[in-house]
């Protein structure tokens, strides 16, 4: 694992978004796993910017080596959500179990020689699901995204800690609005009610998330970037 003193001998990536192909940033991320038995590779960024996509793309192109777990798996429950009035609020910074990721991501760094597993979340179901990724022991480089998962908050700041690197996706503002309303009218919202939830829930969650940029390592721009040819 890099410390903090390695990180800051490197040049600065963080000025400009890097375009470079997907076989690139994936030879990139398999360097990471010199620092260790297993590392984790965070990907952070804005609601729509295609974390999830790039996150998946990396794995696929790495092959057996390495394994996705997304931070999505970690989404209260409906039950929880309606309990802590943020059902309206649904996928803001407080509607995820954090120390429960952070718990499974040292977990993750921990049982090398064991199968992990690891939640996801079900857009049909619209609820969080138990153990539908494996961290098998062959995966020496784990690729964990979220839209939080840089941010200077209590929680998300010991996720940040446990990875290599953090890398961050962005995308422009009407690219990013445009996927997510098309993920709303996927799961089952009207025209108007998709574009009134990207506007009053993925927009703030997306300019905190924003604040989150100069903590990450690399900055990625998958506008162009064939992606799409690999398992979603």
């Amino acid at each position: 694992m890099e410390n903090a003193d390695h990180r800051r001998d490197r040049p600065d990536r963080r000025d400009r978004p890097d375009r470079p192909g997907l076989k690139a940033l994936a030879e990139d991320a398999w360097k990471l796993t010199g620092a260790g038995p297993r590392v984790l590779l965070g990907i952070a960024g804005p609601p729509g910017a295609g974390k999830s996509t790039l996150a998946k793309a990396l794995v696929a192109e790495v092959g057996a080596g390495a394994a996705y777990l997304p931070l999505d798996g970690f989404h209260l429950s409906n039950v929880q959500l309606e309990r802590l009035g943020l059902t309206s609020r649904k996928g803001s910074e407080p509607s995820f179990d954090v120390l429960g990721y952070v718990a499974l991501l040292r977990r993750v760094l921990e049982e090398t020689a064991n199968d992990v597993y690891a939640p996801d979340y079900d857009r049909t179901l619209h609820e969080p699901v138990a153990a539908r990724h494996l961290v098998a022991p062959t995966a020496r480089l784990v690729v964990t995204e979220g839209n939080y998962l840089a941010c200077d908050l209590p929680g998300w700041r010991e996720a940040r800690a446990l990875t290599a690197e953090c890398w961050y996706v962005e995308a422009p503002a009407e690219e990013r609005r445009n996927r997510l309303v098309e993920r709303q009218l996927t799961g089952g919202r009207s025209p108007l009610e998709a574009r009134a939830w990207v506007a009053g829930n993925d927009t703030p969650n997306g300019e905190l998330v924003e604040t989150s940029r100069t903590r990450c390592d690399r900055i990625v721009s998958t506008i162009g970037m064939d992606m799409f040819n690999y398992p979603q």
